[in-house]
């Protein structure tokens, strides 16, 4: 991964995190992400933009969202209905407050400590979802701001093409026909069948 400068990591290769937040979602399919050498294989994203009633940033920067509005390739972590912590790479240009939710991985490496982490032994279920994700990942708030092209992450362009299917994303109540939830074609690992 190539650094751009001190402020962040603008790509990956194959993936521009200064591009638009639907391109660079569809474009982390395929892609290895390791936190602490723990993790898989990204087989689900969802892109949220400002203008996008659904976004965190479509109000504008607060304490919580501020992460969006700066540099992009950083990681955006915040804590969903108080429960689950949720990881997002912020995109776009400073400013803009563009990301993508990392919804589900297909577990590969460390599956060992994800399962004792979640607390569950189902491979197809460990990572499926964003909150299961981040349990399985150790996400918390200690990574909100963090570049994702250095440790603890890693991110590893997928080695072959690869199909994308796309559809409306799921669990929010604003902008929900949106095709803006992108999943690796047939995988059994996304958090929920795409139609």
């Amino acid at each position: 991964m190539r650094a751009a400068g001190a402020s962040g990591t603008s790509r990956l290769k194959g993936v521009d995190f200064t591009r638009n937040s639907p391109e660079v979602a569809r474009r982390l399919i395929g892609t290895t992400l390791l936190v602490d050498g723990v993790g898989g294989i990204i087989v689900e994203t969802e892109a949220y933009d400002a203008q996008d009633p659904a976004s965190h940033s479509f109000s504008g920067p607060t304490p919580r969202n501020a992460v969006m509005f700066g540099p992009p390739g950083r990681a955006y972590v915040y804590l969903s209905y108080g429960i689950h912590w949720c990881l997002n790479f912020v995109c776009r240009e400073v400013g803009h407050g563009a990301g993508v939710l990392i919804r589900a991985l297909e577990p590969t490496t460390g599956i060992s400590s994800m399962m004792e982490r979640r607390r569950q032994r189902d491979l197809r279920t460990l990572c499926a979802g964003p909150g299961r994700l981040a349990q399985a990942l150790a996400i918390t708030r200690g990574l909100n701001g963090q570049r994702v092209d250095l440790p603890p992450f890693s991110l590893t362009a997928a080695s072959a093409e690869i199909r994308v299917v796309c559809g409306p994303r799921i669990g929010i109540s604003k902008a929900v026909d949106q095709p803006w939830r992108f999943g690796l074609s047939g995988s059994r690992y996304v958090s929920r069948p795409f139609r």
